[in-house]
């Protein structure tokens, strides 16, 4: 009897730890993705920084000066529009961990469901 009981023990032990490496695995991949859209972001933001300081550096007239004006409002405007896509970016990168993470349970929860079949109702009751 208890080499069955630690059979199921030591099952259920490796099945939660195959799932936490699994789960491990989804969420460094996600933070992987999400620090390479932010540092691509940064480096095309330096890069136009750096290229409006030197236009800035060049400007010598009136006339330079009213058109490095132009030039930072489309700077601000770019950069704007850059975070606004990166934030879309981001919300799509935790979105696509959160439904992995989400299917990795799945079969979890439904087994769990399966062994006590009483919890389903007060799941759904403690969900409300």
């Amino acid at each position: 009897m208890t080499k069955s009981f630690d059979f199921q023990a030591f099952a259920y032990a490796r099945q939660f730890a195959d799932n936490a490496f699994k789960a491990q695995a989804l969420v460094l991949k996600g933070l992987e993705q999400a620090a390479g859209l932010q540092l691509g972001a940064l480096e095309q933001q330096s890069r136009s920084s750096a290229d409006f300081l030197l236009a800035a550096g060049e400007a010598r007239d009136p006339e330079a000066m009213r058109g490095l004006w132009d030039k930072g409002v489309a700077l601000g405007r770019a950069q704007a529009e850059q975070a606004v896509t990166l934030s879309q970016s981001l919300v799509a990168v935790g979105r696509q961990t959160a439904e992995s993470l989400g299917a990795l349970v799945q079969p979890l929860a439904a087994a769990n469901d399966a062994v006590v079949p009483g919890t389903t109702g007060a799941r759904k009751a403690a969900a409300r």
